[in-house]
């Protein structure tokens, strides 16, 4: 050490010609070396002292700690049996020329910083979440006031009812509002075709008031009247999607004859049916993961539990996934809708509207709905004879009608599109519907999932109205006649593929 300084002396007295900066480097490099050789011996001395002092035979420490005593003998069986193994393992992990003491600090340090980074990632991500909290807006749907008092909350689209040449009614699904309708669709096709296409809050949702006795007659009801306020005086259309076609089955069944046809997009069933079969059930069934089975277990079984469940997810003040929130098992193709920024803004508006009362009343009752007894059976549906009853009377209404057959269900046309890779309403729960409605036309829509076709697909919403109304005429004059039947000899079948209007 003395030597090096003295050469390095020597060689800057004797003409170093670095600048100033450069030679107040190396004497900054040198103080530092020296420190470092001082600290060094500072910490052997240290160590001497301490090993004389207390590290001897009869010192307190090695009596009460030491490997001879009681404690270190409980300590060091498996401290050396960890130590064995350590060293097997530094063995057959590290090369021969490295030092295990230097490579298990090493790792030691590379945790510890993983750590952290798992720490840091983690409260950024907890904090991000917490920013995107429910902003409910002010009030601003229109309303009307239904026979018992209630209000409905509506929105209209399209063109004006009087001069509507077809008439939509679209009830919502679960955790959606009035704002869905049908997403994405622009005004420009609902002109072209002459539509007007009408959504409504259900009962407890959005901007209408609970319903105490709510069922899916009083939702059929609903919509009946909700076709006379705004004057609708013919027949109309009316759309089901995933779980909001519970109540399109329901005006199929109990207003008929104010429905012009219906159009059903991955129709929800009830899957408890016991009109599936038990292949149709698995085909179901096998698609849910485990919480949304247990979901519709409480919902059938203990309702009530379902409001603690509701009150930590969607109805927490805080916005996420519908999967997660339901447990809804989703396709590639709908894993990329979600995460497109169209579609987030689009459902955290919808979700904002359908949770605006913060009650979890109303859907807890939409749940329960959906695997209870419905007091009627899609079978109901299907158009068949009358039977004549027996006595006198039904014998003399058989002989004023003369020959005339009375037919019961549903007389107008169903179109179901169905996508093939839809695990939130798999299509076994279409092909039950299909074999007991056998008149329905089904649309298999390959690789399509639950939210690909009908969610903001201008092209599929243009199938979808040439599909229903044909040619497009534009609205009616005033002085037209409604016709709400779109096709006069359409003749409902069985399969029709993607994109092909024609009935096979």
């Amino acid at each position: 050490m003395d030597g090096d300084r003295w050469e390095y002396r020597g060689r800057y007295r004797g003409g170093y010609r670095g600048g100033p900066a450069d030679g107040w480097k190396d004497v900054a490099r040198e103080f530092m070396r020296g420190l470092a050789e001082m600290s060094v011996e500072f910490g052997k001395g240290c160590r001497d002292v301490v090993r004389q002092s207390l590290v001897r035979e009869d010192s307190f420490l090695v009596r009460n700690f030491g490997k001879d005593s009681y404690i270190g003998r409980r300590i060091m069986g498996p401290c050396g049996t960890v130590f064995r193994r350590l060293r097997s393992f530094t063995e057959y992990l590290l090369p021969e020329d490295k030092d295990p003491v230097h490579a298990w600090l090493i790792i030691l340090f590379v945790f510890v910083l993983a750590l952290a980074v798992l720490s840091i990632y983690t409260n950024q991500e907890t904090l991000i979440t917490e920013t995107k909290k429910v902003y409910i807006r002010p009030p601003s749907a229109n309303r009307i006031l239904l026979p018992d008092g209630r209000y409905m909350a509506y929105r209209e689209q399209g063109v004006p009812a009087d001069r509507a040449r077809f008439s939509i009614i679209a009830p919502h699904s679960f955790l959606s509002s009035r704002l869905a309708g049908i997403p994405g669709l622009k005004a420009s096709l609902l002109e072209e075709f002459g539509v007007c296409l009408l959504t409504f809050d259900l009962p407890g949702f959005g901007e209408s008031d609970p319903h105490p006795n709510r069922d899916l007659e009083s939702s059929a009801l609903d919509m009946s009247f909700l076709a006379n306020a705004l004057g609708l005086n013919g027949k109309f259309w009316v759309v089901g999607y995933s779980s909001g076609a519970l109540h399109a089955w329901a005006a199929l069944r109990y207003i008929p004859h104010r429905i012009a046809g219906a159009a059903m997009f991955a129709p929800m069933v009830n899957p408890y049916d016991s009109l599936m079969s038990r292949t149709e059930k698995y085909g179901v069934w096998e698609k849910w993961s485990r919480k949304r089975k247990f979901m519709y277990f409480l919902a059938r079984r203990f309702p009530k539990f379902l409001t603690y469940f509701y009150r930590q997810s969607f109805l927490s003040g805080k916005h996420g996934q519908i999967d997660k929130w339901l447990g809804l098992t989703l396709g590639k193709r709908d894993r990329a809708l979600i995460e497109d920024p169209i579609y987030e803004e689009f459902w955290q508006r919808d979700f904002e509207e359908s949770i605006r009362q913060g009650n979890a009343k109303p859907f807890v009752e939409e749940a329960v709905l959906q695997v209870s007894n419905w007091c009627f059976s899609i079978a109901d549906l299907k158009m068949q004879k009358k039977q004549r009853g027996k006595g006198i009377l039904n014998m003399v209404k058989f002989l004023l009608r003369g020959s005339q057959e009375e037919y019961t269900g549903f007389l107008g046309p169903i179109h179901i599109w169905q996508g093939m890779d839809d695990k939130v309403v798999p299509p076994s729960m279409t092909d039950f519907v299909h074999r007991v409605l056998q008149g329905a036309a089904v649309h298999k829509l390959p690789y399509e999932g639950h939210f690909t076709y009908f969610y903001f697909c201008d092209e599929c919403h243009r199938q979808i109205f040439t599909t229903v109304f044909g040619t497009p005429q534009g609205p009616l004059n005033k002085t037209t006649e409604v016709e709400q039947t779109p096709l006069d000899d359409t003749e409902l079948q069985e399969d029709v593929t993607l994109g092909d209007t024609t009935v096979e």
